[in-house]
């Protein structure tokens, strides 16, 4: 095995996922002491021989499978972001010829590492398989419904250990090549981190809007009709349950298998979400947007708030529809 890292495109690779790795590793290593630069120097690869990106561009690769085992392998996104597009991509002969060569790149002794939905691909290895891993947030529900033996943390930017490394959505390549400048000298990474504006980045469940996971499951979809007319009156399995026509015990599991959460957890998201709406959107004092939540008081939805968004009542407030502020 060779110490090298390759960045492994797939035909129809998203553009900023391979952009972001390229881009970082090579800040890197223009800043990066002499000792250094080596082991920050990348190729890019590819199944085919004439690669695009999935806005045409032609990608510059050398034959993925003529190369030694690489010690470090990125998998950036794919160009697909419905479901329906992953699948397809999925069925590609690429990508089963991509899925047998990181097999035996893993085996070898690489480390594996992918974002966005370049983590399906390495869902698809089985080396995700009883470990724990990330996703982009909005496909959660179909990467677990695909996986099921994955133990996916969709809240989290980043999971990984020596051999896997995972990352949430698109800027997460981002996170993910810092992880990799950061291994080799973190005082390297927190510069290369400055010269690029990139700020820490916030839990994916800062992100994710509960109104916009996919999810297909017809008793998952009447517990969230359920949830959303009774935010403001407070939480119970039992009447859930019986909305739903199921029993307490079945929808648990099924919300669980679905979201990868609890019930409660759940409903406390759609009451994050909607308080943040209207933290946004109006004028209303923190006290009558606990009411229209749900919430006794005023503390205990700002606690909330700050655990859930890692943001404050009033830094929310700030921010537009984007979640930038103005």
């Amino acid at each position: 095995m060779s110490t090298a890292t390759t960045i492994l495109a797939l035909d129809g690779v998203f553009d900023t996922g391979l952009a972001a790795f390229q881009d970082t590793l090579a800040t890197a290593r223009d800043l990066a002491p002499p000792a250094l630069r080596e082991s920050l120097n990348s190729s890019v690869s590819s199944i085919r021989r004439a690669t695009h990106t999935a806005h045409g561009l032609a990608i510059p690769t050398v034959r993925a499978d003529a190369l030694p085992t690489p010690g470090f392998v990125f998998v950036p996104a794919l160009g697909a972001k419905t479901e329906e597009g992953i699948a397809d991509a999925l069925a590609h002969p690429d990508v089963k010829r991509a899925v047998e060569l990181l097999r035996t790149w893993q085996a070898n002794g690489a480390t594996i590492a992918a974002a966005c939905t370049g983590t399906f691909v390495l869902a698809e290895t089985g080396l995700l398989d009883k470990q724990e891993a990330a996703t982009s947030w909005w496909l959660a529900p179909f990467f677990r419904a695909r996986y099921p033996s994955v133990a996916l943390d969709d809240s989290r930017a980043l999971v990984g250990n020596d051999r896997v490394v995972t990352a949430g959505a698109v800027l997460a390549h981002f996170d993910l090549a810092l992880w990799f400048v950061r291994q080799r000298s973190p005082e390297l990474a927190d510069t290369v981190a400055r010269y690029l504006m990139l700020d820490p980045r916030s839990p994916q469940a800062t992100y994710a809007i509960p109104d916009h996971l996919r999810h297909a499951d017809h008793l998952v979809m009447l517990f969230e009709k359920w949830a959303r007319e009774n935010l403001d009156t407070g939480f119970s399995l039992e009447q859930a349950a019986a909305f739903v026509g199921t029993s307490e015990r079945t929808l648990s599991r099924r919300i669980n298998m679905v979201l990868g959460r609890s019930p409660l957890s759940y409903f406390q998201s759609l009451r994050v979400e909607r308080a943040a709406y209207l933290l946004r959107t109006t004028k209303l004092g923190m006290d009558e947007i606990a009411a229209r939540t749900g919430y006794d008081n005023a503390a205990t939805l700002r606690t909330l708030l700050r655990r859930k968004t890692g943001r404050t009542a009033s830094e929310i407030r700030r921010t537009n529809h984007l979640g930038v502020q103005d």
